[in-house]
């Protein structure tokens, strides 16, 4: 059974993620080969012995159990239980207001004037903190969260800015220690609480926000493909419209866009770069394996 990842705000440490970072390419490149434990530390730069222990207190799994559980075969064997985890989602209402998934959401949509606005109005706090997977940008309005990105250092402003552009008539202030406690009840499990969830606003067009709902109910240490999301919209020839709509997914990570795959078991591509997609998808298996 896989650890319990260690999310404390201690070990997010973006020198840990740096390092773990250089570690997932390694793997990821060369994960038909089996590389040893002193394979991928030469690679990194670091000691069989740091890198094991920075690697498992970032990941709460050894380098060795991550490179097991994102070969190709484990994708594989996942996305052929897609289309039974989504209608097992439907099935027992995950669509409700209530538990739509780990994280413990609550979601409402802004309405299409907003959108079609770009944010007019809005008043959006924004700031930077540190997350298992380097810097988190999260985004604020008094109706919930609104947007989640991620930069690596000296990134910030390209992703505030890419960020920014999908509202460019809202009004931004930075200001970390309002967005502070949102970003610990995303990123540390023990704050993600059924009595208390956490509430997320969609803005968007009426077709994405459908696709992001869908995404929601894939569960944690599960995935699916663009296709079988299609398919439950109903829509099943969507499949490279729904594609774009995962693209534009506004709240990464909490609206699991890093869930979705190609029809082949392929990863496809991920807004803020594969290695975070895989990063998240291994600290995801941790999470599921130590359930």
């Amino acid at each position: 059974m896989l650890a319990m990842p260690q999310t404390t705000h201690e070990t997010m440490t973006g020198s840990d993620y740096d390092y773990v970072r250089q570690a997932l390419s390694h793997i990821t490149d060369n994960w038909r080969d089996q590389p040893s434990l002193e394979d991928i530390s030469s690679a990194v730069g670091l000691s069989p012995g740091h890198l094991q222990r920075v690697f498992t207190r970032w990941a709460g799994i050894s380098p060795k159990a991550f490179l097991q559980a994102i070969t190709l075969d484990n994708a594989r064997a996942l996305l052929r239980e897609s289309a039974s985890i989504l209608d097992a989602s439907y099935e027992v209402g995950l669509s409700g207001p209530g538990r739509l998934h780990d994280l413990f959401v609550t979601h409402e949509g802004m309405t299409p004037g907003t959108y079609k606005a770009k944010g007019e109005g809005l008043k959006i706090r924004y700031g930077f903190h540190n997350c298992p997977f380097g810097l988190a940008l999260v985004m604020t309005t008094e109706q919930g969260l609104v947007g989640l990105a991620f930069a690596d250092p000296g990134e910030e402003q390209d992703a505030f800015e890419d960020m920014s552009s999908r509202w460019p008539k809202a009004s931004y202030s930075r200001d970390e220690a309002a967005t502070k406690a949102t970003a610990r009840r995303i990123f540390d499990p023990a704050e993600w609480n059924p009595e208390r969830p956490l509430r997320i606003v969609f803005i968007g067009t009426d077709f994405q926000i459908r696709v992001w709902e869908t995404l929601l109910r894939i569960p944690l240490g599960k995935l699916s493909t663009y296709s079988d999301i299609a398919a439950h919209l109903g829509q099943p020839t969507a499949s490279r419209a729904v594609g774009t709509a995962v693209g534009r997914n506004p709240l990464s990570f909490v609206v699991p866009c890093h869930r979705a795959m190609g029809k082949s078991g392929g990863l496809c591509g991920y807004h803020w770069g594969l290695t975070r997609k895989r990063a998240i998808l291994g600290w995801e298996a941790g999470l599921a394996g130590a359930a």
